[in-house]
């Protein structure tokens, strides 16, 4: 049998190489293989654009200018490292544990920071603003306000300390600056203001720290333990910590006030831990001063027979026999300042050390009485 060709349409198919034609021909279109080069037209000479004069520099440009030459040298980078032992070779190495931002407060090597910058760290290294490095140790450390101090080896002509000012004076509005590491880029200058003030944080032990500075200047991972800075380069507080639901900045910013850190540093240096004193009393807890219908002040429901209070004649709630509670003492000042609650009767404390005599105000059954205690050391 034979079969017939399929019947031919009136037009003719184009033959591979024609299409392969038309890809060239489009190919070359879009890549400007049949557009003239720009290096065959004819070119000019050109010069460079001149400058334009900008005049002098603002007034807060100038100011940061300022605050940066003055306290860049004093701040420093620190780094730490967590010993560790390798299970096969039994040899130890170092892991790298964090980064922080410290400050230099003498030319005898003493370096602030934060806490929370060296917990848990067994090595520590300081990198100065030259970006010589030294190995530190560790002189002391009061967690209660995240602040600690280290050490290093440095030649004094190395070591620039910084502008010590005061917080107490500060107010809303006004312009302050930090220098930082922040996500290891050292030597970062970050503006703005003092936000807020006497604002509430919480400590590595859970503790309070209170009267903290709030600012906006950007403040971010690697800024922990470095200056805040007034307009005139002078230490106002250590930047501690962040409030941020993403971990970086957002605006808040808050800062231990240097007021603080100028009393605790030098009591860190010399005794290498805040001596606390101690009055040597045992306090009631919230739910005892609700029942009793006390609305503020430290209830005193304990004493230690041979410690402060005791040898003043603080006399505490006791109960009686039928349920009942004979008055005690309630202490609701010190030194004339109020002590609403215990973490405020603690904080006026610090500001003291072992063997002052103090005077507490104290109050029961209606009757409020000054009584001077001085004061032991807490054990």
């Amino acid at each position: 049998m034979r079969f017939s060709e399929p019947p031919t349409s009136g037009r003719r198919l184009l033959s591979p190489l024609v299409w392969v034609a038309f890809a060239i021909i489009a190919a070359a279109a879009v890549t400007g293989w049949l557009v003239p080069k720009e290096s065959a037209l004819p070119r000019e000479a050109v010069d460079p654009r001149p400058v334009v004069a900008r005049g002098d520099l603002a007034a807060d440009e100038q100011n940061a200018i300022e605050v940066f030459r003055l306290a860049s040298p004093s701040t420093v980078h620190i780094r730490t490292a967590q010993t560790a032992l390798d299970f096969f070779s039994l040899n130890l190495f170092a892991i790298p544990k964090g980064s922080g931002t410290g400050f230099i407060w003498d030319r005898l090597g003493h370096i602030v920071t934060n806490f929370h910058v060296i917990e848990g760290a067994d090595r520590a290294y300081v990198t100065l603003a030259d970006q010589s490095t030294w190995q530190a140790t560790i002189v002391g450390a009061y967690p209660d306000k995240d602040l600690a101090v280290l050490r290093i080896g440095a030649p004094r002509e190395q070591l620039h300390p910084i502008l010590i000012g005061e917080s107490r004076s500060l107010q809303v509005g006004q312009r302050v600056y930090a220098i930082g590491n922040p996500f290891g880029l050292d030597q970062t200058l970050t503006t703005g203001i003092v936000s807020a003030l006497n604002r509430e944080i919480e400590s590595v032990t859970g503790r309070p720290i209170r009267g903290v500075i709030q600012t906006d200047a950007a403040i971010n991972p690697g800024n922990s333990g470095g200056p805040l800075l007034d307009s005139a380069g002078r230490l106002i507080g250590v930047n501690t910590a962040i409030y941020s639901p993403s971990g970086a900045f957002a605006g808040i910013g808050f800062a231990i006030p240097v007021d603080e850190v100028n009393r605790i540093v030098p009591r860190l240096i010399r005794d290498g831990r805040l001596i606390r004193p101690a009055l040597g009393i045992r306090v009631a807890p919230p739910a005892f001063l609700e029942a009793l219908g006390i609305a503020q002040g430290v209830a005193v429901i304990g004493v230690d027979p041979n410690g402060a209070a005791a040898r003043a004649g603080i006399v505490p709630f006791r109960p009686t026999r039928d349920g009942a509670v004979i008055a005690g003492d309630v202490i609701v000042a010190l030194n004339g300042e109020p002590t609403p609650d215990l973490e405020t009767l603690l904080d006026l404390l610090e500001r003291h050390q072992p063997g002052e005599t103090v005077t507490l105000t104290v109050e029961r059954a209606g009757e409020r009485r000054e009584v001077p205690v001085t004061l032991d050391v807490a054990s």
